[in-house]
């Protein structure tokens, strides 16, 4: 990210430049002190030359101190004696300053290397070298319009650098929460592959209770760990997390398995959808435990032709006739009417001896 951002304000400082430049050849006639702004023109190609230099070569060490107060240097330079290159009379006419943006090049480089609030005080400093600058150039500033012209400039400056730094930090902090999420998604596919697989093939071919209910314990650790079933309080879990808890707490009660299975696609659910959903097939889970003595439930979630969301709650029970068994609380209650008061709808799939599957349907 650094690297990148870098590259992009070595890009902007070469074109700052050659406008600067341009600025310098076509003002030539107009300049009282030519020598001094040959020279400042230099100094900013100089440095302009070590930062590109640098950016191949060593991209760290632009976000050092020295680099980037050398360059706060030679902007605010520029901006402090510009009225002095150009002579009296310069300050608040219309033609164009020697320095142009390319002081505002260090402020943002400042704000990538040293943060929002070190770049906005370089911004300030940048800023009142204009007032000195003014002050050098014989010009009064007697007047609301000329206050305001430099006030103007100040706090662009403090804004520009203060931006940056935001910006960057939002930026390294991105990247951060990137790199863990991949760091443990490679964590996680390396122990499903290895690690889990061998605790549930121990766990089921396991004689000793014991041993079975440790392996089974074990695997539900690396699982929370990994997937994260637990949530700060007040922050809502997503779809498959929640899922998850909920198939823990089946495997407790009932010492059946749960696979969970969720599409990387789903729509954005809000909490209350969420929490029917979970709940609903929660209470799938339960009933397929408690009435259907099932061994084995697969939970299967992902997005529905219409839009919302499609979930599936199967397991290998004793099953029922749907039609000639009244519906339990359970399942008109806690499923139906739940999933119902978000707008969405349930059906039931079974038969004696081949186990149950509810589907729910869910808008996003």
């Amino acid at each position: 990210m650094e690297r990148s951002a870098l590259q992009g304000l070595a890009a902007f400082r070469w074109g700052a430049w050659l406008w600067m430049a341009t600025v310098l050849l076509v003002s030539r006639h107009d300049l009282a002190r030519p020598w001094l702004a040959v020279g400042l023109v230099g100094l900013a190609l100089a440095v302009t030359v070590v930062d590109t230099v640098l950016l191949r070569s060593n991209p760290g060490a632009l976000c050092r101190p020295g680099p980037v107060l050398a360059e706060l240097a030679v902007g605010a330079s520029l901006v402090l004696l510009d009225g002095a290159a150009y002579g009296s009379g310069h300050a608040f006419s219309t033609s164009q300053a020697l320095g142009s943006v390319w002081p505002l090049t260090g402020i943002l480089c400042a704000g990538i290397a040293l943060g929002p609030m070190l770049a906005a005080g370089a911004g300030v400093l940048i800023g009142l070298a204009r007032l000195g600058a003014v002050l050098t150039n014989g010009a009064s500033i007697d007047t609301g319009g000329r206050v305001l012209s430099i006030t103007n400039t100040i706090v662009f400056y403090a804004l520009g650098g203060a931006a940056a730094g935001y910006l960057a930090r939002l930026l390294r902090r991105a990247e951060a929460e990137i790199s863990a999420a991949r760091a443990r998604e490679e964590v996680a596919r390396t122990l499903h592959d290895g690690v889990l697989q061998t605790l549930a093939v121990v766990e089921r071919r396991a004689t000793d209770p014991a041993l079975a209910r440790l392996a089974r314990e074990q695997e539900r650790e690396l699982r929370d760990w990994l997937f994260g079933t637990a949530a700060p309080a007040g922050v809502v879990l997503d779809v498959g997390t929640a899922l998850r808890a909920a198939a823990a707490r089946f495997e407790d009660s009932f010492g059946g398995r749960v696979q969970v299975l969720v599409a990387d696609d789903l729509p954005s659910l809000n909490a209350a959808a969420v929490a029917a959903l979970t709940g609903a097939a929660g209470e799938a889970m339960v009933n397929a435990g408690k009435h259907g003595h099932a061994s084995k439930v697969q939970v299967y979630v992902e997005p529905a032709d219409d839009g919302g969301v499609f979930c599936s709650v199967k397991d290998d029970g004793a099953g029922f006739d749907p039609s000639a068994t009244a519906e339990g609380i359970g399942l008109s209650r806690s499923i139906r009417g739940r999933v119902s008061e978000v707008g969405g709808r349930v059906d039931v799939v079974s038969a004696p001896g081949d186990g149950t599957e509810i589907l729910l349907w869910l808008p996003s």
